[in-house]
Order: C-alpha cells, then sequence, then structure tokens
C-alpha cells in the first residue's frame, strides 16, 4: 500500500518545480501524478499494478528556462479600442510560450508591428520540442496576451491582430 505521506510530498515536488506529470513504478505499485493545467492545481493519482517492471522509474526533472526579458508594453488607451473585428490568434498545443528564440533575441513581434500570413509570432515549447507558431491573418498586432515562459493551453488565445 502506497504511504499517503509520500504522494503528497511528490505533489509538492511537482507544484514547487513546475513539472506537469511524474510517473513512477516500485515493485507491483505505479504512480502517476498530473497536473492537467496551472489553473487546476489538483492533482490526479492512478494507483495499480506495475506491468513487467522491477525497479523504480527515474523522476526526471526539467531544465530551468531562462526567461526572455518582457518587452516594454505600451500602456492601455485611456478609451476602449473597438475589438469586435479583432482576430486571436490561438495556440495550437498546450507547451510554454516564448516570445523570442532565446533570452538575448528581440521578441518575434510587437504591439503595433505588422505581420503577414506565415510570419512566425512566437515559438511553444512542448516536450522539449520548440514549435515556430506562424500567423495565420496579415494585421497589425494590438494586443499580446500570454507573458513570456507563461503555460498557455490549447485554443487559448495568443495575440489579438487587426487585419489589414
Amino acid at each position: 500500500m502506497l504511504d499517503i505521506d509520500k504522494i503528497q510530498k511528490l505533489i509538492e515536488m511537482m507544484v514547487a518545480n513546475d513539472l506537469v506529470e511524474i510517473s513512477l513504478r516500485d515493485g507491483g505499485e505505479e504512480v502517476n501524478l498530473r497536473r492537467p493545467s496551472a489553473a487546476l492545481p489538483n492533482s490526479v493519482v492512478q494507483v495499480g499494478p506495475a506491468v513487467g517492471a522491477c525497479a523504480p522509474a527515474p523522476v526526471v526533472q526539467s531544465p530551468a528556462v531562462q526567461p526572455v526579458a518582457e518587452p516594454p508594453q505600451p500602456q492601455e488607451q485611456e478609451e476602449p479600442a473597438d475589438e469586435s473585428e479583432l482576430v486571436e490568434v490561438k495556440s495550437p498545443m498546450v507547451g510554454t510560450f516564448y516570445a523570442a528564440s532565446d533570452p538575448e533575441s528581440p521578441p518575434f513581434v510587437k504591439i503595433g508591428q505588422q505581420v503577414q500570413v506565415g510570419m512566425v509570432v512566437c515559438i511553444l515549447e512542448a516536450m522539449k520540442v520548440f514549435n515556430e507558431i506562424k500567423s495565420e491573418v496579415a494585421g497589425t498586432i494590438e494586443r499580446v496576451l500570454v507573458k513570456n515562459a507563461a503555460p498557455v493551453e490549447f485554443g487559448q488565445p495568443l495575440f489579438l491582430v487587426r487585419p489589414l
């Protein structure tokens, strides 16, 4: 039988190290802990017999990611702009949002910048793979909706673009 205190310590380690999932196998017992999103702090615990393994599985921690410096954002306009005609550039996957290719590089796009269809607007990291996200609309970047190095969900809006 699994010790609840050990499971609680694993959950605390996941939160402290911003881990999304841990799987451990010890003899005939297996524990899978998964945090479905940053907005839902509850963890899912699955316990069952291990299949064909005797040694505990190693816990792999992600190396620390250095966030890209945030570009200065213009102040909000006093009068709210008409956002009804703005187009959302959405995340095609779950991952971590990066505004630039590395910490020393400038962001791919800034507020007020013109973008063309197929232009790279950000990078999403998913499972150690960096995926370039390209604009599907030509226009002007009106708002950046995600902070650099923040986790994003599938379908989450990343940018608002005023089409040309």
